[in-house]
């Protein structure tokens, strides 16, 4: 059987939503504080991923501290919002020097943060990073200024560890991490051992890449630091519950992590606007569970024997039977 899973969750899960038509949100506000004790009544799950600022007030380190403890979490890892209307622009990638100072300067208070919590490490999601329109900017300056910013923050904070998450695009057209060989690329030309990639299986999805080809290409070049799972209909970055759209590909996105020893915490990245946000929690979990039992059911041998045959029906049903029994 595969060894013992903890489960994790961005805080975001349990946060209140907006989007460009509903402004006045899909619920009544609430602070980090609030959404820790949310996800605190969730099954199983154990750690989780902090917004940096946190948000809902001025609220400082001891009263997390105090909400983690009640709630018997801990810190995976820390999100600086480098992606907000003071980065429209850009962080790394900001005409503005000034800005770009302003985004390392948000990031290293992050690095704080993430020492005090004892986290795994800080999550960079430079999502306002990239251009919309052809002759917009060039691509060289641009490339090399996202390269620069998180090498900067890398060589002067060597005991923490930064974790990249690509995405195609939103908020920008175009990300300047779009994808995983473009991310692992910019990643290994920085050439520090402390940069890594999150692996977003819905980003994966939406970028038409297959996530476990994606896993296996992190992995290869050692640079798979952390993972979310969420779903979506590869459209866009719809952030549903995991496992209810595409749980074929979701199961073998965990073989391939448990195939190469990848025994990382399983993450949720899940936006439940309209859903009982521990209820779409608990529901991802269970998916989970059945995910790693099924695992335990694979068999292994012959699902080697049908891939070095290329047997597609033959890995399928094998597949297939260990997973839908397992729920």
């Amino acid at each position: 059987m595969p060894h013992e899973q903890v489960y994790g969750a961005g805080i975001w899960h349990f946060a209140t939503y907006v989007d460009r038509y509903a402004t006045d949100g899909y619920g009544e506000p609430r602070s980090i504080l609030d959404a820790i004790d949310l996800a605190g009544k969730v099954r199983d799950l154990s750690v989780v991923d902090l917004n940096y600022p946190f948000f809902g007030g001025d609220i400082s380190n001891a009263q997390v501290d105090e909400a983690l403890e009640r709630n018997k979490l801990k810190v995976i890892g820390i999100t600086p919002e480098i992606y907000t209307r003071q980065f429209m622009k850009g962080s790394f990638t900001n005409p503005d020097p000034g800005v770009r100072e302003v985004a390392h300067d948000l990031i290293t208070d992050a690095v704080g943060v993430v020492r005090h919590f004892g986290a795994d490490y800080v999550k960079l999601w430079p999502g306002q990073d990239g251009w919309d329109y052809p002759f917009q900017v060039d691509h060289g300056t641009l490339w090399k200024a996202s390269l620069d910013g998180v090498g900067r923050l890398a060589s002067e904070n060597p005991d923490v560890k930064f974790v990249i998450e690509y995405k195609p695009r939103e908020p920008r057209v175009h990300m300047s991490f779009d994808s995983m060989p473009r991310t692992l690329l910019g990643i290994e030309k920085i050439g520090l051992p402390n940069v890594g990639i999150l692996l977003d299986f819905g980003h994966a999805l939406f970028g038409g890449e297959s996530p476990a080809d994606s896993a296996q290409l992190a992995i290869d070049y050692n640079r798979l630091f952390g993972m979310d799972v969420n779903d979506n209909f590869r459209q866009w970055d719809d952030d549903l519950v995991a496992g209810t759209v595409h749980p074929i590909e979701l199961f073998e996105f965990f073989y391939t992590l448990e195939k190469n020893n990848w025994h990382g915490v399983w993450q949720l990245d899940q936006f439940p606007f309209r859903e009982d946000s521990v209820d779409a929690a608990d529901m991802a979990i269970d998916f989970l569970k059945a995910v790693q039992r099924g695992l335990g059911k694979l068999d292994v041998q012959a699902l080697q024997e049908a891939q070095a045959n290329h047997d597609a029906m033959g890995a399928l049903r094998l597949a297939q039977q260990a997973l839908f029994t397992s729920y």
